[in-house]
């Protein structure tokens, strides 16, 4: 919960602004004169100050730069009277981040002030950790991210840049293939964020409309037909802590609607309900979808995509973590010997050879998969590859290559195309290269048997 101070020695004002932001979700403390709220700013450190600017004794100009003294990233927002707005620019230029004229006729101008205020206050801090973060290459809570196994560079820097936005109470997208390790990541960022909520994961493959709002929001006690009792919705057990939304590209568009007023508003209504309820807790999405295209076919809403992107993270393919393979493979091998009360196997280099030219269309999960599949064939001696390759066989392959980047292999002298063995002979050696010299392999990647691959480099020998 976001703290306020109100400062003002006219009581009315006071009150009336204290009063809505409470019905707001804020705590507020309140202040009659500058003194005080000196004093309870010293105490509390509230993150956002508003200030009359006319007061007796200490004026809001002086506790302006006295604030920023002390917390220059404290957002201080002026309160002036009217025809006196050349003293509102005055305290701008000291480092106001806002004025507002009394009297206010709206008071919801404030909450939208307060909230800008709110992100900015966010996004610096967030700026200043990041920058702090690439400077010192460290990490602060390396505990968060235990549970991804990695020594990759690339994995480290999001780390750092996990670090320095997970305090923030913006939505975090977390983007990457199928199997990358999303929902690992989103724990970390619950973990690193040290809220004291729970962190809740909700999958929401499948879900139409109702079950959406059931399962997210609850509903009351004679909501709908079956609705025999109160129930409370993920939104209520993630409160202060973080909803993990993932797979947020199957949503439909009245339950994306849903979900929009909730990042903008910090609200909901549970079904059956006409009074909304506030929520405390921090919204991280994932996806495999590329959601800028379906932003651009219209089956995504631009709004809550830009709403759900402050911050992104882009999580890569484990075939661009090659050197955490062996790592992995290790501790998938020992976590699954352990559940099925097995000695470890050992490892050949030429399995792992094997497993470094393989696509791993699947990701991190693919490898465990094929890890406690070898564990449970597995009966002596060291870890055949054969359970590994029949693995490989059965998936998608190895890498492969559009057709514009299989012609692209192919070289091309002037103005003649190549005739059809110097294109065979191109195609092998590229095969080759990338197996690093091993026929097997490269037999896999151009789609052939080995017999195949063999007749073809007999023919080169031969030319």
């Amino acid at each position: 919960m976001n703290t306020i101070l109100i400062i003002d020695d006219e009581p009315a004002v006071l009150s009336s602004f204290a009063a809505f932001f409470e019905d707001c979700g804020y705590r507020v403390l309140k202040a009659a004169n500058g003194y005080e709220g000196l004093d309870l700013f010293r105490q509390h450190r509230p993150d956002i100050v508003f200030t009359d600017l006319r007061m007796p004794e200490l004026d809001g100009f002086a506790l302006l730069s006295l604030v920023k003294e002390e917390s220059l990233e404290t957002p201080v927002i002026v309160i002036s009277g009217i025809g006196v707005i050349a003293d509102a620019i005055r305290a701008v230029k000291m480092g106001a981040f806002d004025f507002i004229s009394k009297p206010v006729r709206d008071l919801t101008e404030l909450e939208i002030i307060a909230k800008k205020a709110l992100e900015t206050k966010e996004l610096r801090c967030e700026v200043a950790a990041l920058r702090d973060r690439i400077l010192d290459g460290k990490l602060l809570h390396k505990e968060a991210f235990r549970a991804i196994i990695t020594n990759d560079p690339g994995m480290t820097r999001i780390f750092q840049y996990i670090e320095a936005i997970s305090p923030s109470s913006q939505p975090i997208l977390i983007s990457g293939q199928t199997g990358t390790g999303k929902e690992l990541v989103a724990g970390a960022i619950h973990k690193a964020s040290g809220r004291k909520g729970q962190f809740v994961p909700l999958n929401l493959g499948g879900l139409d409309d109702q079950m959406f709002s059931d399962t997210l929001f609850g509903h009351l006690k004679g909501a709908y037909t079956g609705a025999d009792r109160l129930r409370e919705g993920m939104i209520t057990q993630a409160a202060n802590g973080t909803l993990f939304l993932d797979e947020i590209g199957e949503l439909t568009d009245s339950s994306q609607v849903r979900l929009l007023r909730l990042l903008q508003e910090q609200e909901y209504f549970p079904l059956g309900s006409d009074a909304p309820r506030k929520s405390s807790a921090r919204v991280v999405a994932a996806t495999n979808r590329d959601l800028t295209v379906m932003v651009k076919e219209g089956r995504f809403r631009q709004d809550l995509f830009y709403r759900l992107c402050t911050h992104q993270v882009q999580l890569p393919p484990l075939a661009r973590r090659k050197e955490d393979i062996p790592l992995l493979l290790d501790y998938f091998l020992d976590e699954a010997a352990t559940t099925m009360n097995k000695p470890k196997p050992a490892i050949t280099p030429e399995l792992y050879h094997y497993l470094n030219t393989y696509a791993f269309p699947g990701n991190v999960r693919e490898l465990k998969s094929m890890a406690y599949d070898a564990v449970a064939r597995h009966k002596h001696g060291s870890l055949p590859k054969e359970s590994f390759v029949n693995a490989m066989g059965k998936g998608l392959g190895a890498e492969s290559f559009s057709h514009e980047e299989t012609l692209a292999l192919i070289p091309v002298a002037g103005d003649r195309m190549p005739t059809l063995k110097e294109a065979e002979e191109a195609l092998v050696s590229k095969a080759l290269q990338l197996a690093d010299g091993n026929q097997g392999v490269a037999a896999r990647y151009l789609g052939i048997t080995r017999q195949g691959l063999n007749k073809m480099l007999n023919r080169k020998k031969e030319r």
